[in-house]
């Protein structure tokens, strides 16, 4: 009886190692990083060595611009957050600041928009005909599924 236990909890221990060092070991690169999205890009286009490193060097190129550009948002929504508490708190609006605020936002999401259409073209440059209308798919599809806040 007990080695019958033993025999079957040691199989429950082996099985259960096996089961997640499998999963461990398939796990997807986390998708939040560059270098996770451009992992992912390249499983998903099944891109050669030489594009990749040419996608990699043409994202990390515009990584410091994207990087501004993103700060800018950040700090525009928190501009805007502090008119609409002063708006609120006293039930006036300043219409000459807040038209300033909308074409401020406005040319930085056109700047976001034709920097990121930039980087996407370009990538799609270094990409064969396959591969360049796989990604355009998706690309277009991320790009649908944005508020349009955002885009």
């Amino acid at each position: 009886m007990n080695r019958s236990f033993l025999c079957l909890t040691l199989g429950l221990v082996i099985a259960l190692g096996s089961h997640f060092a499998y999963f461990r070991i398939n796990e997807p690169a986390p998708t939040n990083t560059l270098d996770g999205q451009l992992a992912w890009m390249r499983s998903e286009l099944q891109l050669t060595d030489a594009q990749f490193a040419r996608i990699k060097e043409l994202h990390q190129a515009s990584s410091p611009r994207l990087r501004a550009m993103a700060a800018q948002v950040a700090s525009l929504q928190a501009e805007f957050g502090a008119f609409e508490r002063m708006r609120q708190s006293s039930d006036q609006v300043d219409f000459l600041e807040f038209a300033r605020f909308v074409e401020t936002r406005r040319h930085l999401n056109r700047e976001c928009h034709d920097s990121t259409r930039q980087l996407v073209l370009a990538s799609a440059e270094v990409m064969n005909p396959q591969q360049r209308q796989r990604y355009i798919q998706l690309v277009a599809s991320a790009e649908s599924l944005m508020p349009s806040s955002l885009n």
